[in-house]
């Protein structure tokens, strides 16, 4: 039975008529915190041996001037089945890097930041994810006559999985995300489509023949699915009515003062990575 999953985005644009009062909010402002990126991708058919965790200082929500490096640090992910460790290097710009990195599916891994005398730590699985089975395009899913594109994967019996995918046209500047388990649709054939339809207020037009889609299918843990989607909620909110967006505390703990935490998620995970053109 093959189940169908929309990654379309519906958004509703309500007018307001203007007001001429000045309305002075007082927006509260707390301490920089460091901001963790450590996503350790494994892209199928690859070594997986280059890998780059990012760090940061967070900064006010209105400062435009984006988080500020973080320099100096000791960043180390050990293996905690077999006792191996992999450290990367400071690049002296945030980022860090190694090249003898050794991905080993479903092993247990613990990740180690020292920064500013602070050591926060994190542990994850290394989360496995099937392979993209066809990719196609089709104009028959969602909007009538607007070009979709498609993909198809097998998920596994007998197991709960969840997925995180992505799709990225060449000319877009974020891409399109979706959260999915396989709750209701264990051990089927599932089709993910994409469309795009016209809103000039978002300056977005739909997809054209010659349009280039990237996807990826990634296989993630139920804690970092449950963190995901609430990103992924925020990320898609902005009416008038909605709930005020919020930091969102990941995986990170600090060994020092726990409530000294620090932003962002350690992941590992397989990729499966697949490419369109729209004919």
């Amino acid at each position: 039975m093959k189940r169908i999953l929309n990654s379309i985005l519906l958004i509703t644009v309500l007018f307001f008529s203007a007001c001429t009062d000045v309305i002075d909010v007082e927006v509260p402002t707390e301490e920089a915190k460091l901001v963790i990126e450590a996503s350790i991708n494994w892209e199928k058919e690859t070594s997986g041996s280059d890998q780059t965790i990012y760090l940061s200082k967070s900064t006010p929500f209105f400062d435009t001037n984006g988080n500020v490096p973080v320099v100096g640090a000791s960043v180390v992910i050990s293996n905690n089945n077999d006792g191996s460790f992999f450290e990367f290097i400071d690049q002296n710009d945030g980022s860090y890097t190694t090249s003898n990195f050794i991905p080993v599916l479903n092993d247990s891994y613990t990740l180690e930041v020292m920064s500013e005398g602070e050591t926060y730590s994190a542990q994850e699985t290394f989360m496995p994810v099937v392979p993209i089975l066809e990719v196609y395009q089709s104009t028959e899913k969602f909007l009538p006559e607007v070009l979709e594109v498609n993909f198809d994967f097998l998920d596994p019996v007998e197991e709960e999985n969840y997925y995180y995918i992505k799709f990225k046209e060449q000319a877009d500047t974020f891409p399109r995300l979706l959260d999915f388990k396989d709750e209701f649709v264990n051990g089927n054939l599932i089709s993910v489509f994409n469309e795009r339809q016209e809103n000039e207020d978002i300056n977005q037009v739909e997809y054209a023949p010659g349009d280039t889609v990237n996807m990826e299918l990634i296989g993630i843990s139920k804690r970092y699915y449950e963190y995901i989607q609430l990103l992924i909620n925020q990320s898609e909110s902005g009416g008038p009515f909605d709930t005020t967006p919020v930091a969102l505390r990941g995986n990170c703990t600090n060994q020092n003062d726990p409530n000294n935490f620090a932003y962002g998620y350690f992941r590992l995970t397989e990729v499966a990575k697949a490419s369109y053109t729209f004919e």
